[in-house]
């Protein structure tokens, strides 16, 4: 039976063929390591590390690649923009729509008595208020963090007007862009952005392991790092750099994986932003027009397409998440993701903390209409059979 994967939003499968050959060529006929050398291979690694660091730049509108510090994933990202912007303490304002990868740094230091944190609701679709986060600052506010787009409901943040009133105030806005890098036209310029954190193994198609954090220029004197090692520049000091990227990039970087992310972003260049994000609302639409349809479905979220990336969660009657999504892969090959997707707060606020969450469809870029189908098909038999139950 044929695999329909539709979890990209956990991360993206299957990737072009050019990251694959791109690892490969890294792995087999480079192997150096970045800044240890001045050989050729580890020249080639360099070039390598570089090319990709100019393509993030490019695709999130950054003036400057060196602005682009290479981290471990996504959440490692988020790691180092919040306990480097927080390391003397403040007060932050969040949602409840996060993601466990703010919420639980966020938490660490609200119990360590460091910070102090205001957590903004939504409404039924999972969008946050702009003004509710401008009535939420205080004086001691630091920074602002936000989901460019929930992975539970797949709603679209009105990031620029919470950046505007982030700035206007004088505080930080970070923005947790994990669902939307890769599938959206993206400018952190225009987004008011100071800090923004992504993965590169979802819509940018790289491996895992890969993640990127953009530091808007002066802002890096505001943000310490969270690590401290060796970066192949001052080894002559036993202090960490100042200068960016090396100041966030202790250690050697994931070459392989960087290699790969490198070629995501070239095959995304290549298609257009514009027209993956046509498609993808296109498909997001289909999915729920059809699991609409059918009796005993419940979508959360935004029910026009061009409000959310193409993340779409369901519950049906009758059924535990769990259950649901177990009965797809096993009777049709259906690959979903079932829970509560690391954002326990966003399914409290919809009312599925309880009953175990939701089952999420996430498309990407190499998801077909047939895709489609055969998922709101292998749904519609599965709920035809609970009724007859």
């Amino acid at each position: 039976m044929i695999r329909t994967y539709l979890d990209n939003a956990a991360t993206s499968w299957p990737k072009p063929p050019a990251v694959y050959q791109a690892v490969d060529h890294y792995q087999r006929e480079v192997g150096a390591a970045v800044g240890r050398g001045v050989y050729g291979e580890a020249i080639a690694a360099q070039e390598i590390v570089e090319h990709a660091r100019r393509a993030v730049a490019q695709w999130i509108g950054a003036r400057e690649a060196r602005q682009i510090a290479f981290a471990l994933n996504g959440t490692d990202a988020l790691n180092i923009a919040l306990h480097g912007a927080l390391a003397e303490g403040g007060h932050v304002v969040t949602t409840l729509a996060e993601h466990n990868s703010v919420l639980r740094p966020l938490t660490t230091l609200e119990e360590q008595g460091r910070i102090e944190v205001t957590r903004i609701g939504c409404d039924a679709a999972g969008v946050v208020d702009p003004d509710a986060i401008r009535r939420a600052l205080r004086p001691t506010t630091r920074v602002v963090a936000v989901v460019h787009a929930s992975n539970v409901t797949g709603a679209l943040q009105p990031a620029a007007e919470i950046g505007a009133v982030a700035r206007a105030h004088g505080a930080l806005f970070l923005l947790d862009a994990a669902q939307t890098v890769g599938e959206i036209p993206f400018n952190v310029e225009a987004l008011n952005v100071d800090l923004l954190a992504a993965p590169g193994h979802k819509g940018l198609l790289g491996p895992l392991g890969t993640g990127f954090l953009y530091i808007r220029p002066g802002v890096e004197q505001q943000i310490g790092p969270l690590r401290q090692g060796g970066t192949g520049t001052h080894s002559d000091r036993d202090r960490q750099p100042d200068e960016m990227p090396e100041k966030y990039e202790a250690g050697n970087l994931n070459v392989p994986g960087i290699a790969g992310l490198g070629a995501g972003i070239r095959w995304l260049a290549v298609q257009g932003v514009a027209a993956l994000r046509q498609r993808a609302i296109a498909r997001t639409g289909m999915l729920i027009d059809g699991l609409s349809s059918i009796k005993g479905i419940r979508i959360y979220g935004p029910h026009a397409p061009e409000a959310r990336v193409a993340v779409v969660s369901i519950t049906l009657a009758g059924y535990d998440p769990q259950e649901l999504a177990a009965t797809l892969d096993a009777a049709f090959r259906v690959q979903v993701r079932a829970g509560l997707h690391c954002a326990p707060l966003m399914h409290r606020s919809l009312g599925t903390l309880a009953t175990g969450g939701t089952v999420r469809f996430s498309l990407g870029p190499l998801n077909t209409d047939e895709d489609v189908r055969v998922a709101i098909s292998a749904v519609a038999e599965v709920a035809a059979q609970a009724s007859v139950v």
